[in-house]
């Protein structure tokens, strides 16, 4: 088999391929792997059923109901009114999920790498022999190479049966990469502080809060449902919002105060902060004489990091700086510093998270109104099964002390621990991929590929053709969230709550649900017992009965709220607490850092600024898309078909730039976007830095509306700063400069 870094330029060929090869398809009807039937939709009738689901869009999983028509087609979703998440009502995401089941460029049936006349393709294959065949392969991996040679990629719900599974294996080498790339930092600094993560949903209390601090996260764009609305309910309300961004976003268009501050310097503002609080006594002294350790040690620390110092680094006036700090007492406890979203930035993302929460203990937020509740979720008894067996080696053992205060696998280090050196005695040998585009998702793309190149194995199990599925294996078509049952959702928040998925229509094509391929890979591989259930509502009906309630009930309601069994929903006054940390306190000295040789306290260190006619590339989200997956959902794509670079009008003069010309990317390592991208022209964006929505230039030809569209932020990621203290993959140390003419040799795609 050739070298799998020259997958790429033949994946699309292959894919492509397994429906033009075999004379039993037809590219316009018939049996079809990915054709595109252009015929319009007419959704006909007033007989409408509906089923209950939970989005599968983002993170945020909102309840909802799926209303179908007499002809079985899905005709719209509404947010579930019982539902905490989203009161009733959904985002765009949320809405366009319909467009999910009816793309046609969805995966359509198993397929099976080949070698065809010297080239390699795929066909098409039956589940049987696609599920024998896969499992025949990591049997041969564990053989060879141990179990713990094996790794899962995962994000989404399904992620869970696959987890399962490869532990039943004898791996527990489990990574989703929204760990190291998103919110393990923010994780890792309030375990260190609290004794506790902060979780998701994040347990803000919005609707309550008199002043809300945003820094680090983008409310109104990320579209974190339930957020947004108790935001707007609180601006309503008066609520002070003060957003700290270099771009003005949507949140500092309803600031009282936007902060455009200098990139990298975050941590200096805050600490700049702490020592107005603290030096102008205006702390909240009951809260930190009862529940903090260190006070007296973070005094002195901050002693010097006045306003004055933190201007020379933000370019945040010193008087903002101190009206912003006197905003958030004159609040307090209702104030809320934002623990953030998609915190890796820097590489020292842990402790400038840390005293975001120092922050908010000086506040008093944690555990009061306004501030943070005190978050509660249902719990379901798990069914049992064989006890797993201990894995002899983990991901852990590739990187020796190191990473110790990280709480789960990572993503990154299991990429990196793929590629062979001479003092492991195990790379990882073979890979699971379920629900996530590692090519756009991980940093450093060509790190990826490399890694991906020395697998002997790899099965990608997904909804769509992206990146990640021309480098398989195997393929595996799962079927949207729409046409299938998945576990409850039990997330945290105010009270437990319960929320089912369900499917509403059978699963088009010749696709199945996680869990189904799950259960049968394991049998294949003589792992059933991990699956004791012969359909997925056996064990959703046994689990939800243990609880009060079951299947049929939840079939009908779709939600539903449980007691909170875990006390009041704020700490009383005088009440006496003891947090999971060394000194049984909120630490605002950290035992556990120091202990591991890491600073207790956080200090400010400089950060490289970009070389002359480049700028920091700073990057985001849309409202109406998550990440790279939607960008081919027709119902998304016709709100925001491509991603447009933000420039500030000093540096489009400079350049000679106008708003819509097409532009090329190129990075300090002189790596150029594959594809062009439309200028914007705004004030919007600080003059040092550039600005562009994530999860575009899709390079995969059978993506029919993403291909091609806008530029990808991932090709420009090829700098990667690692925190020290959980391995978080710091992405925004990288700066790009402009090409005004089309590169001479176009990357192929």
């Amino acid at each position: 088999m050739s070298n799998r870094r020259d997958f790429i330029k033949i994946s699309a060929l292959g894919l492509g391929g397994a429906a033009v090869a075999a004379s039993s398809y037809n590219l316009m009807g018939g049996n079809k792997l990915f054709a595109a039937d252009k015929k319009p939709l007419e959704f006909r009738g007033h007989n409408l059923k509906r089923f209950p689901t939970y989005c599968e869009i983002c993170f945020w999983k909102c309840a909802g109901w799926t209303y179908v028509n007499e002809n079985n087609e899905i005709v719209k979703v509404v947010g579930n009114e019982e539902d905490p998440h989203c009161n009733g009502r959904l985002c765009p995401r949320g809405t366009g999920g319909p467009g999910m089941y009816y793309d046609q460029d969805r995966l359509k049936t198993p397929l099976i790498r080949v070698e065809k006349d010297g080239k390699q393709t795929f066909r098409e294959a039956s589940w049987d022999e696609a599920l024998e065949y896969t499992a025949k392969k990591l049997k041969e991996v564990g053989e060879k190479h141990g179990p713990e040679c094996i790794a899962l990629f995962n994000h989404g719900s399904g992620g869970k049966y696959f987890g399962d599974l490869l532990k039943g294996f004898g791996s527990n080498n489990i990574a989703a990469p929204s760990f190291a790339q998103c919110r393990g930092p923010r994780e890792t600094a309030w375990i260190a502080t609290y004794g506790e993560e902060v979780g998701s949903p994040e347990p803000t209390d919005i609707r309550d809060t008199r002043c809300l601090v945003l820094i680090g996260s983008h409310i109104g764009e990320n579209m974190h449902n339930g957020q947004v609305q108790e935001m707007s309910d609180a601006i309503d309300k008066g609520a002070t919002i003060i957003t700290v961004d270099p771009r003005f976003s949507t949140a500092a268009s309803k600031s009282k105060y936007w902060l455009p501050i200098k990139p990298a310097t975050d941590l200096a503002l805050l600490l700049a902060w702490i020592h107005v609080l603290i030096y102008e006594d205006i702390y909240n002294k009951y809260f930190v004489g009862q529940y903090t350790y260190g006070f007296d040690l973070l005094k002195d620390h901050v002693k010097n990091m006045t306003p004055e110092w933190a201007y020379g680094k933000t370019t945040i006036k010193p008087d903002v700086i101190r009206k912003t700090a006197r905003e958030m007492a004159e609040a307090a406890p209702a104030v809320i510093v934002h623990p953030g979203r998609h915190v890796t930035w820097y590489g020292d993302d842990t402790q400038r998270v840390r005293a975001a929460a120092i922050l908010n203990a000086l506040l008093g937020s944690w555990g009061s109104r306004g501030g943070f509740y005190l978050k509660e979720s249902a719990h379901l008894p798990s069914i049992e099964h064989p006890p797993f067996p201990k894995p002899r080696r983990t991901w852990r053992d590739a990187y020796p002390g190191q990473f110790k205060l990280a709480t789960l696998a990572l993503a990154s280090g299991i990429c990196d621990a793929t590629i062979p050196t001479s003092n492991r005695d195990c790379s990882f040998k073979a890979w699971i991929v379920y629900g996530t585009n590692l090519p756009l998702t991980l940093p450093n793309m060509q790190n990826t590929l490399e890694a991906i190149s020395h697998l002997e194995f790899m099965v990608v199990i997904d909804t769509m053709p992206m990146e990640i599925t021309g480098y398989a294996d195997v393929i595996f078509p799962e079927c949207t969230y729409l046409e299938r049952y998945d576990l409850v959702r039990t997330s945290p928040h105010r009270d437990p709550y319960l929320a089912l998925r369900m499917p509403a229509v059978e699963p088009k094509y010749n696709s199945k649900p996680g869990w189904w391929i799950a259960k049968k890979l394991a049998e294949k591989m003589g792992l059933g017992d991990y699956f004791p259930y012969n359909d997925i509502t056996e064990l959703l009906d046994w689990q939800l009965k243990q609880v009060g309630s079951s299947l049929e009930e939840m079939q009908k309601i779709g939600v539903k709220k449980l007691d909170r069994k875990g006390g009041n929903l704020y700490y009383t006054r005088g009440e006496d607490v003891e947090f999971n940390t060394p000194s049984g306190k909120i630490e605002l000295f950290s035992n556990e850092l120091a202990a591991e040789n890491f600073d207790p306290m956080p200090v400010f260190k400089q950060h490289p600024e970009p070389p002359a006619g480049f700028y920091r590339l700073i990057y985001g989200r849309a409202p109406m898309h998550t990440f790279s997956r939607t960008a081919n959902n027709p119902n998304l794509t016709d709100l925001m078909k491509e991603n447009s670079v933000w420039v500030n009008p000093k540096v489009a003069k400079l350049w000679g730039l106008k708003t819509g010309q097409n532009v090329w990317l190129k990075n300090q390592d002189d790596v150029v976007t594959t594809f062009p991208i439309k200028v914007r022209i705004t004030e919007r964006i600080r003059w040092d830095s550039v600005y562009m929505v994530h999860g575009f230039g899709h390079s995969d030809k059978l993506l029919s509306r993403a291909y091609g569209k806008g530029a990808s932020d991932s090709e420009m990621i090829t700098h990667v700063m690692v925190d020290p203290i959980m391995g978080g993959t710091g992405m925004r140390g990288n700066f790009i400069t402009f090409l005004t003419e089309k590169p001479v040799k176009e990357v192929e795609s």
